[in-house]
């Protein structure tokens, strides 16, 4: 069996929003044994240049639903980057992962050969379906899924590897 741009994509970000969900649990956790305020976490950073948590989140869910939709065919849903709080990063995730388990399989027919072109910031993006998902779509993606874990290890959450590749094997 070929493995599909569908098999390739929508479970594989699925499960990383999976993993990503049980890390901000342990920020909030973190945040209520330290007794601080967890939103201090959703605004925190690795450097001053860099993004914050909240957008990490936001980006990684504009990859993902952009993939799934693009690669489907469909019309990329658009969200609001207002959360700001963890619930409402919580929220965004189960809005993302809804969205992308509504496409289908068979809507990948012919994906990876379709053309995918878009505006990113000042840039116009062309890709073939398959160089989209594996030059910019799964390095993209997981860029802002290691650096939310990053900023929560940095902010000293107790994270290992574990608690972002989960159970492993078969």
């Amino acid at each position: 069996m070929t493995l599909s741009l569908y098999r390739a994509s929508v479970p594989v970000l699925i499960r990383a929003f999976d993993r990503l969900t049980q890390i901000l649990d342990k920020g909030v956790a973190f945040a209520g044994e330290r007794k601080f305020d967890p939103e201090l976490l959703v605004n925190a950073r690795l450097a001053a240049d860099m993004l914050p948590l909240a957008r990490q989140v936001q980006l990684a869910s504009d990859t993902a639903k952009g993939a799934a939709a693009r690669l489907a065919g469909v019309a990329v849903p658009s969200f609001d980057d207002t959360e700001k709080t963890f619930p409402e990063l919580h929220a965004r995730i189960g809005k993302t992962v809804k969205f992308m388990e509504s496409v289908n399989e068979a809507q990948f027919e012919g994906a990876a050969d379709r053309t995918i072109a878009f505006k990113a910031g000042p840039y116009q993006l062309r890709f073939t379906g398959e160089s989209y998902l594996f030059t910019f779509v799964l390095p993209n993606f997981f860029f802002h899924i290691t650096t939310a874990y990053d900023i929560l290890r940095h902010s000293g959450v107790p994270l290992g590897k574990t608690d972002y590749l989960g159970e492993i094997g078969v």
